[in-house]
C-alpha cells in the first residue's frame, strides 16, 4: 500500500495574509532640502524660494515622496510646505520623513479600506516574508485589525507560524 502525501496546509481553514499584495507601486524618493540651504545648515528663504521654483518637478509625476534634510539645520514648517505644494500635481503622496515613514503612512491609509469580512471568524496567518519594503508598523495595524474579527492570529509561513492570538 503506497502513502499518499497530503498537504495538510492546503486542506486547512487557514487563510494567509500577505500585505505584499497591497504595496502600492511606483517609485519612492528621499528627497534632501539640504542642497537648497546655505552650506547645508542655514536656509536663506530667497535662495530657498529660487531653488523651489527653478526645480523641474514634473520628473516626480507618479512618484511617492520623503521630504528630509540630511544636516542638522533647523528648517523652518513653511519649506516644507512650499516644497510639497510643487509637488502636489506630480506626486503620488508626499510626507516629511524617511523613506520607512512614506511607507508606514502609506499603508496606515491602506489597511483601514480593506475588507476583511472574508477572514471573520477564520484562522489567519499574517505572511512575514517580503520582497518590498513593509514595515514594521503595517505589521502592528494589521494585527490590530485583525484582532476583533480573526479566530486566531499567526505570523510567518503555514509551515512554520508563531502563534500571536487566539480568541477564547
Amino acid at each position: 500500500m503506497e502513502n499518499e502525501i497530503i498537504n495538510r496546509v492546503a486542506n486547512s481553514k487557514l487563510i494567509t495574509f500577505n500585505l505584499e499584495e497591497y504595496y502600492p507601486e511606483g517609485k519612492r524618493v528621499l528627497f534632501d532640502i539640504s542642497d537648497w540651504l546655505l552650506e547645508g545648515i542655514v536656509l536663506k528663504e530667497s535662495d530657498f524660494r529660487t531653488s523651489v521654483k527653478q526645480h523641474d518637478w514634473s520628473q516626480y509625476q507618479g512618484s511617492y515622496i520623503a521630504l528630509h534634510c540630511s544636516t542638522d539645520a533647523i528648517i523652518p514648517g513653511w519649506a516644507f510646505l512650499l516644497v510639497s505644494l510643487q509637488l502636489a500635481p506630480f506626486a503620488k503622496k508626499t510626507v516629511v520623513g524617511t523613506l520607512d515613514t512614506l511607507e508606514s503612512i502609506l499603508f496606515a491609509e491602506i489597511i483601514p479600506t480593506l475588507d476583511f469580512s472574508a477572514l471573520q471568524d477564520k484562522p489567519v496567518i499574517i505572511k512575514g516574508c517580503a520582497h518590498k519594503p513593509i514595515p514594521q508598523n503595517a505589521y502592528l495595524l494589521l494585527a490590530e485589525k485583525l484582532q476583533p474579527i480573526a479566530k486566531n492570529i499567526m505570523y510567518g509561513e503555514a509551515c512554520s507560524s508563531v502563534p500571536l492570538y487566539k480568541r477564547k
